[in-house]
């Protein structure tokens, strides 16, 4: 290995004109010899010509992909020049200029290989896709069954049917790396998740055998419908009725906002069997093609764009109670215990997106000059970007805490749910808007990665609870011990 620190700034701004030149065609990107030119110009004590970057070049593009030849946060910490996989010995590629805490500091070997595995897939199967997904608004059904095949589609779920058996600080761990590459996409396959361990948790025998092995291979897709029109954050005041007539339940209603909605096969259905209030819901499990499931038009969003959301819709809809989760009248814990672990789910999604905001606002600071010098030397901006660092590994750690806890079913773990996704979700909003911002009026164009962040994570303030809900739930605790 060659540790050059001297070129890195040089590798930078090569980088940098090639993003925003005259060269930025999609023609003269994959042009290697163009970009090997550039390269080897400014780096001459390499007695080599050749420098393969091609691989790094496509990757990183107008489209502003995050795995580039800068790497990702939480590779390894120096800047490498490595011999590439080719025997070549003259061929060189840049594995990782990082200066940042590692996001794999304090796990054990087996969450840096899980970490490893989904920090590789997002830079190789997500991220040269992020923005055609977000643009022309894909489902990208194989890439995730591609994920699933790692293990990804019932992280949580237990081994005998089909899942990976992992803990909740494993799967955090995995969605953040996944989010660095597409958020939207990575938030689908965490509600999916969610779902998949709800059946699995509260289901029998005969409906974990059912269900969850095609959900964990994502040869089925989930949604879970807890939000109506009419009850948002008032969850429990929800009206979809299900009758119970002879050994069906006849439901009636709608479901707003619905991840996947239309185009997924298992949707996880709270509803009212009894009287007012969370005592009266049940859970149901309703499959696609059930007589009386239909499905409101797809919504146009801000972001998450790479997954439909649409009303599902229930019209004298008959659903066998064999479909029955756990007892009638457990809906509503069964939706509140899901939503504990897709809330910490949520929170290491913006984790992801936080972990990319920030080096790609270090990488522009390092080579956008105004004033006659890199934005890099202004203390202003350089007190910023170290407030954004601090951000995103204060809000990792308490994630990671949150998750640990309940994990371990701490009595404190749903306050501390709630804390890390008002504390996460905001603060990285926080990180990916002010990385906008140092990008200036190139962070607003769709062209760069730090925009689509910046939209598919504010949404990540209100879902799975709204912030303002999760303050009342961190103060409820607090009073309720005095």
């Amino acid at each position: 290995m060659y540790y050059v620190e001297e070129v890195q700034q040089y590798l930078h701004v090569i980088l940098y004109q090639i993003l925003i030149g005259p060269w930025s065609s999609p023609k003269c990107i994959s042009n290697e010899a163009l970009c090997t030119h550039l390269v080897c110009k400014c780096i001459n004590k390499f007695d080599s010509a050749q420098v393969n970057l091609s691989d790094g070049i496509h990757r990183f593009g107008r489209q502003g992909n995050i795995k580039c030849l800068c790497g990702l946060v939480g590779s390894p910490a120096q800047g490498i020049l490595e011999p590439s996989k080719n025997d070549d010995a003259s061929f060189v590629h840049l594995s990782s200029v990082i200066s940042l805490p590692t996001a794999s500091h304090g796990l054990t070997d087996e969450q840096k290989e899980f970490q490893k595995v989904a920090f590789d897939f997002a830079a190789n199967e997500m991220a040269p896709h992020m923005a055609e997904w977000d643009q022309k608004e894909i489902f990208p059904v194989d890439t995730m069954r591609r994920a699933a095949q790692l293990g990804f589609g019932g992280i949580y779920v237990q081994p005998d049917v089909g899942g990976s058996g992992l803990s909740r600080l494993d799967t955090s761990v995995i969605f953040e790396a996944l989010s660095t590459g597409c958020v939207s996409t990575t938030a689908y396959i965490s509600i999916h998740n969610m779902c998949a361990w709800m059946i699995d948790t509260f289901g029998n025998a005969e409906q974990r055998e059912r269900f969850c092995p095609d959900l964990c291979l994502m040869e089925k897709f989930a949604s879970y419908c807890l939000t109506e029109p009419g009850s948002g954050s008032d969850a429990a005041s929800l009206a979809t009725s299900a009758v119970l007539k002879g050994d069906h339940y006849v439901l009636n209603g709608s479901k707003a906002f619905i991840s996947g909605g239309g185009d997924t096969d298992v949707y996880v259905v709270m509803c009212r069997t009894g009287g007012k209030g969370p005592k009266g819901i049940s859970c149901v499990v309703v499959e696609k093609g059930t007589p009386g499931l239909s499905f409101g038009k797809k919504e146009r969003k801000m972001g998450w764009n790479s997954q439909p959301t649409r009303a599902v819709i229930f019209e004298d809809c008959a659903v066998p109670v064999a479909n029955l989760l756990g007892l009638e009248g457990q809906g509503f814990n069964i939706a509140m215990r899901g939503l504990n672990g897709g809330r910490i789910n949520i929170a290491s999604c913006s984790l992801g997106a936080a972990h990319a905001s920030v080096q790609l606002a270090r990488d522009h600071l390092l080579v956008r000059k105004q004033f006659g010098e890199t934005l890099s030397n202004n203390q202003f901006l350089q007190f910023k970007l170290a407030e954004m660092a601090t951000q995103l590994v204060a809000s990792r750690l308490l994630v990671r805490e949150a998750a640990a806890a309940l994990q371990d079913d701490r009595a404190d773990a749903a306050a501390l749910c709630a804390m890390a996704k008002l504390f996460a979700t905001d603060q990285c909003f926080d990180i990916c808007n002010q990385a906008l911002q140092m990008h200036g009026g190139y962070g607003y164009l769709k062209d760069y990665a730090v925009q689509q962040f910046v939209r598919d994570i504010r949404v990540h303030q209100i879902l799975e609870g709204t912030n303002e809900v999760m303050r009342m739930i961190v103060s409820r605790n607090l009073l309720s011990e005095i």
